[in-house]
């Protein structure tokens, strides 16, 4: 294992915030980020997975004899999570392999009448192939929700993601490039169905000062500690904690509620949103060059697989998402750098069925390309406090490894 650092650095890259961000403002965070982005108006929610949630219920109210929602076997657990709470059924579809897309056979083997929804994602800021599962989806009366939970700013043919689906969701929880430590945004291009969803928010969501209250306090934490030198008691002495007790899920946060809270966000949250994205474009432009510029020196390490984004795709770059040749060399590289404080960790643990806490959720089902590539990824932080020595010291540990 290497030495432990001082300062730790964090597993994604997200945007810091200022001090200054705090004052108060106008809250225009949601017509912002519109223009910023070229979207249709964007609805703002207490959570990505809150998004979600209106978003099925939405989409179930149109067509209430279809149960059924389709989603990548390797996903974060709380999209399980939110299909159970709108009272949905849950279908897996397992991976291409080595790759983060839904294979495209599989997608349509488990896709028919019963189909509400597929839901493909642009998984840790890739771009998705869309495409295909809104292919699916016509031919069989469903829709396709984007889940672009970690990839705000990311576009497909200069256009952001999330349009080409009938509905997208973006996250604006911590560590996810602009962040008010907890938020969503849904967008679609139909109107009818933009008030649709609007008034499934207006009927399931009220005012909870106590939530809004505990969510204000932990933006005020998120801006104090969101920097090397704040990390470690923030982050990283509660992973190493959590490895010691060999507890890799509540290592990475993947140990979610089995509930999900639902509130308004409040004014202040989102003044906060919107003095800090005026800084999101030049964020995101400087971690698309550096990421380039680091998926290079990777792919001279021979045996490592680098995701990228197909072409026509330009994702965010919160970290760079690599592939090794087996779990055994996978685990001896991350033995090395988990707790080293460089920003290498995993993104989720386990395919979504192997979670214990799910067992309720969701459906044993044999998705061998899922659990392959939760076996062999790794993540390495594509922060801009990573240094080029930080980068070059990940580099060393995966070539010693992987040869």
């Amino acid at each position: 294992m290497l030495p432990r650092r001082r300062l730790e650095l964090p597993p994604t890259a997200g945007l810091p915030l200022r001090w200054s961000d705090l004052r108060p403002g106008r809250a225009t965070l949601v017509a912002d980020l519109a223009t910023q982005l070229g979207t249709p108006p964007l609805q703002l929610e207490c959570s990505g997975t809150a998004s979600l949630l209106i978003t099925l219920k939405t989409l179930h109210r149109r067509q209430p004899h279809r149960p059924t929602v389709v989603v990548p076997a390797y996903t974060c657990p709380l999209v399980a999570i939110a299909v159970r709470q709108a009272g949905l059924q849950l279908q897996l579809c397992d991976l291409r392999r080595g790759h983060y897309d839904m294979d495209a056979a599989a997608l349509r083997r488990v896709c028919d009448e019963r189909t509400l929804a597929i839901i493909p994602t642009h998984l840790g800021g890739r771009v998705a192939d869309v495409a295909d599962a809104v292919s699916v989806a016509r031919n069989i009366g469903a829709y396709v929700i984007e889940d672009a939970a970690q990839a705000l700013g990311a576009r497909r043919d200069g256009s952001s993601v999330g349009l080409l689906g009938d509905v997208g969701f973006f996250s604006l929880a911590a560590g996810k490039g602009l962040s008010i430590y907890e938020g969503g945004l849904l967008l679609t291009r139909d109107p009818l169905l933009r008030e649709q969803l609007a008034h499934m928010s207006a009927s399931l969501i009220c005012d909870r000062p106590g939530w809004e209250a505990r969510r204000s306090l932990e933006l005020l934490g998120y801006a104090a500690l969101y920097r090397p030198a704040g990390l470690r008691l923030a982050y990283g002495n509660p992973l190493r904690r959590a490895l010691r007790r060999h507890d890799p899920v509540s290592a990475v946060g993947d140990d979610f509620p089995l509930r999900i809270p639902l509130h308004r966000v409040g004014h202040w949250r989102r003044a906060i949103g919107a003095h800090a994205a005026a800084r999101l474009p030049a964020f995101i432009a400087h971690l698309s060059i550096q990421a380039r510029q680091r998926l290079r020196r990777l792919r001279q390490i021979d045996g490592i697989q680098v995701l990228d984004d197909p072409p026509g795709g330009s994702g965010t770059w919160p970290f760079l998402m690599l592939l090794l040749p087996d779990e055994s060399r996978r685990d001896r590289a991350l033995a090395q750098l988990w707790q080293a404080g460089l920003g290498v960790s995993r993104l989720f643990i386990h395919a979504l069925p192997d979670y214990d806490y799910l067992a309720d959720i969701v459906p044993p089902e044999a998705v061998p390309h899922a659990r392959d590539f939760a076996a062999r990824s790794l993540t390495v932080s594509n922060s801009p406090w990573v240094t080029e020595a930080d980068f070059e010291t990940i580099c060393g540990v995966l070539e010693a490894t992987v040869g």
